[in-house]
């Protein structure tokens, strides 16, 4: 049987022109439908014009007329620049690291305001951050860098703004001055360091002597306290018994015989003790002898009248004869 060379080829160039229609269809189909992740935005062009942007998600497009630009990424980036070489206001080159946290807010003015953003957020925080460093002097820009972070971050946010971008931080990371002024701070700080080590030490001996002072002090003041309480309790004492003494002397009546004789045994005590070289006789012992002489004495004739006192009478005898005797 004879093949038909002319339908066989019909049938050929039939499938064939379905294989491209099928192909056709399915790469319409892929161009047409855009999947957009999560935290990123399309800007779509057709025909080369800005035409809107794709939110998240499924969305359709016109194939071979709508184009779509490379996805910005809206959340909020990172970047940490170079070291920057910056001259402060006393001519010292110092090296700053900056770390600027920024977002895009419009993805539209993102890709149409500005070539590459990233270039210039680094090249206005340099500029930026030499215009404020080069106001203040090392010691300053060391010490001020919350003032610093503030200005870079009002500068950046203000001149991002038409970029469609947001500036929400900027962070000094290293503020890094030459090895030479290096040195000498550290020797400064070292200096300073023992000064104030000095400073407290003598601050402590300072407290310590006076406090050393303050309670000797006070350990004299509850001396003098302790022996005038004592003074006054021993006063209070022999007082109490001079008193009692007084009072037994009294109460027992004694005579001129009797003071005198104390007299006399007092008096060997005024000689006692070491540092006695010379005894002075007083004199009133001139009239305590006499007082106990005469006591003596007539004590003495007490005695004798009351002996004879005692003694019976002698018989007397008669002289006288008698009577006569009676014839």
């Amino acid at each position: 049987m004879p093949v038909d060379i002319g339908a066989f080829v019909g049938q050929l160039f039939i499938i064939v022109l379905l294989i491209v229609i099928a192909i056709f269809v399915v790469v319409v189909i892929f161009r047409s439908i855009r999947i957009i992740p999560q935290a990123y935005s399309g800007v779509v062009e057709r025909l080369g014009r800005y035409q809107r942007t794709l939110s998240p998600g499924l969305n359709i497009l016109v194939p071979f007329i709508d184009r779509l630009r490379p996805l910005v990424d809206m959340r909020e980036q990172v970047v940490s620049f170079p070291p920057q070489p910056v001259i402060t206001e006393d001519n010292l080159v110092v090296s700053i690291d900056t770390v600027v946290y920024f977002q895009v807010t419009d993805a539209r003015a993102a890709t149409y305001e500005i070539a590459n953003y990233l270039s210039a957020v680094e090249q206005l925080t340099t500029t930026t951050l030499r215009n404020v460093v080069g106001g203040l002097n090392l010691e300053e820009a060391l010490t001020s860098r919350d003032n610093i972070n503030g200005q870079l971050r009002v500068v950046l946010d203000e001149a991002t703004g038409k970029w469609g971008l947001r500036v929400s931080r900027v962070e000094l990371k290293a503020i890094d001055p030459p090895h030479s002024i290096q040195d000498s701070m550290e020797k400064q700080m070292r200096a300073e360091r023992d000064r104030r080590a000095a400073i407290l030490t003598a601050e402590g001996s300072k407290q310590s002597q006076i406090l050393e002072a303050e309670g000797r002090r006070q350990a004299a003041i509850l001396n003098a306290e302790g022996e005038k309480q004592a003074s006054i309790l021993r006063a209070e004492g022999e007082a109490a018994a001079i008193q009692n003494v007084f009072d037994a002397i009294h109460a027992g009546r004694p005579d001129d015989k009797l003071l005198a004789y104390q007299y006399l045994q007092t008096l060997p005590k005024i000689s006692e003790g070491t540092a006695n070289k010379m005894w002075i006789i007083p004199s009133e012992f001139t009239e305590a002898m006499r007082g106990l002489g005469s006591a003596f004495t007539s004590g003495a004739g007490a005695v004798s009248t009351a002996a004879r006192a005692t003694q019976a009478p002698p018989t007397p005898r008669s002289t006288d004869p008698g009577p006569a005797p009676t014839p």
